[in-house]
This record gives C-alpha cells, structure tokens and sequence, in this order.
C-alpha cells in the first residue's frame, strides 16, 4: 500500500514558476502541472493552506484538487496536527498514505507528526524528483 494522496501548499508551492518559470507566463506552474499527473495517475489530491476563510483556489484548478482546506474555514492553521489529520480524513486516506508538501520546514514537521509523508519544498526541480519517488509517478514532462 503506497502513497495515494498529494496534499500541497499553495503560497510558495503551488504558486512556484520554478527557476525557468515567469510569473504571468501562459504555463501553469510546475507544481500544478505534477498535481493533474497524479489525478491521472488516480492519486487523490488536496491543496491545504494557512488562507483565511474567504480564499479559493483559481477557477481553471476547479476539477483538479478532490480537497480545499484554509485555516481560516476550519478554525485552525498548520502546523497544528489536527489540520493535516482533516485534509487526510476528507481524502478518505490514513495520514500515511499521503504526502504533504510546504515550502516552511515548520509546516513538514507538523504533517510528519501527524503520520504523513512531508517533502520541504526547497525547489521545483528537487521537489518534483522527491515526489516521483515517494509517488511512484512521473510528473515532469
């Protein structure tokens, strides 16, 4: 039984353009793109963020994340553990069955409490590599 879910941030990870990547470019960032692979590939896949209440992912990513969860909704924030234990309950996951990925070390470590598999997002590039691995998937082009 491997990883079936892909938990991602979305300042600083969802948002990254990569070191080739332009802000405003007609490309969708990297890490949307591994997020579409991995639905392809039949992973389960969620975007959890520390946004208020109000925040909503674009609407061209409607049909791409099974799961949106803000701090501001449910009335607590990473790295708080129960945060991550909800984004894998609403995955219908065990905690280790996801992998959780966050551009603040902080945040890694509070999914890694909660039993998930976390990947410090340090770049495009290495994060994309970390996650073939741990998802059995590839997700660059």
């Amino acid at each position: 039984m491997g990883v079936r879910g892909l938990v991602l941030d979305f300042g600083g990870v969802l948002t990254d353009h990569g070191e080739d990547g332009e802000v405003g470019a007609v490309t969708e960032p990297p890490l949307v793109t591994a997020a579409r692979r991995a639905r392809r590939h039949g992973l389960r896949t969620a975007i959890l963020s520390n946004a208020d209440g109000l925040w909503a992912p674009p609407d061209e990513w409607r049909d791409l994340f099974d799961v949106v969860i803000t701090s501001g909704e449910v009335g607590y924030a990473k790295p708080d553990r129960r945060i991550y234990l909800l984004a894998a309950a609403r995955l219908g996951l065990d905690p280790g069955r996801c992998v959780f990925v966050d551009d603040l070390a902080v945040n890694v470590r509070g999914a890694a409490a909660a039993g998930m598999v976390g990947v410090h997002h340090r770049s495009v590039r290495s994060t994309l590599e970390e996650l073939e691995v741990l998802l059995e998937v590839p997700l660059q082009g």
